[in-house]
């Protein structure tokens, strides 16, 4: 049994799972699916064709679902699809899909999106991300799994981050960044792995070819692209594979700063 409270507007057609708490003042729209377990504080707002999975807690005044922030939408049919265990904490704002973008929002599971976070349009992002206070993405962004991204950083349309990459706080991203990796600064570049993060999730000698890897691909000094094609076909890491895959791959570039040959 769901506990609503009684100055929550629930529009006819939402469905609404098993032991759901939905608050105070809460507004909910007619094309809402929301799973169970899952709570809703006071003030929230779903809205849209918003599809929320079980166990997830949606904070005070979170703004979920509205139409995106993109002048070419015109009223078509999009949507917002979020999994199990999230935190979106109070005066997040997530927006769903555009049809340029494939129409879809999409939410992984066991992410923590902390106040004042906007996902942008067609954001695609993975399960146990961090996006901490005031970080916010852009249209068209995708996010790996385990991905960190700290306060007051914009990721600009289009950027991928892969797996336990982690970006620090108050930085401004405009490239891709590879899995594993760290980047920091306005404009970000690369600062070297993400090792506090990879010793939690990795073995030991999976951690020194990542580092080997790392230091042939960005402090050698030698072309990238030639050196990520060379350690593809050589590595016999998958997470070497990975990484190098993704920069073989990546549309925006990479952000590092390039070493001569000689230092």
């Amino acid at each position: 049994m769901s506990n609503i409270h009684s100055t929550a507007v629930i529009e006819d057609g939402a469905i609404i799972g098993d032991n759901v708490t939905i608050g105070p003042f809460v507004t909910i729209s007619s094309t809402t699916t929301i799973g169970d377990d899952t709570i809703i504080d006071a003030h929230a707002i779903i809205a849209g064709r918003t599809t929320i999975g079980k166990g997830n807690h949606i904070f005070s005044h979170a703004v979920v679902g509205s139409i995106p922030q993109d002048l070419k939408f015109s009223g078509e049919d999009v949507e917002l699809i979020i999994g199990d265990n999230n935190k979106i904490r109070e005066f997040t704002l997530l927006n769903p899909g555009t049809q340029g973008g494939g129409s879809i929002t999409k939410i992984g599971n066991n992410n923590l999106l902390m106040g004042y976070v906007h996902l942008g349009h067609d954001v695609i992002m993975g399960d146990n991300c961090i996006l901490a206070n005031g970080a916010t993405l852009a249209g068209h962004v995708v996010l790996g799994n385990h991905v960190v991204i700290g306060g007051l950083t914009p990721v600009h349309q289009f950027v991928h981050i892969g797996d336990y990459a982690m970006i620090a706080g108050a930085s401004a991203l405009s490239q891709d960044v590879p899995p594993f990796c760290m980047a920091e600064g306005n404009r970000a570049t690369l600062r070297g792995l993400n090792l506090t993060g990879l010793r939690r999730h990795l073995e030991r000698d999976e951690v020194n070819a990542l580092k080997t890897a790392y230091r042939e691909l960005f402090e050698s000094g030698k072309a990238l692209q030639e050196t990520a094609e060379a350690l593809l076909k050589n590595s016999e890491s998958e997470n070497v594979k990975k990484l190098v895959t993704f920069i073989t791959e990546s549309k925006r570039g990479i952000p590092f700063v390039r070493k001569n040959n000689n230092g």
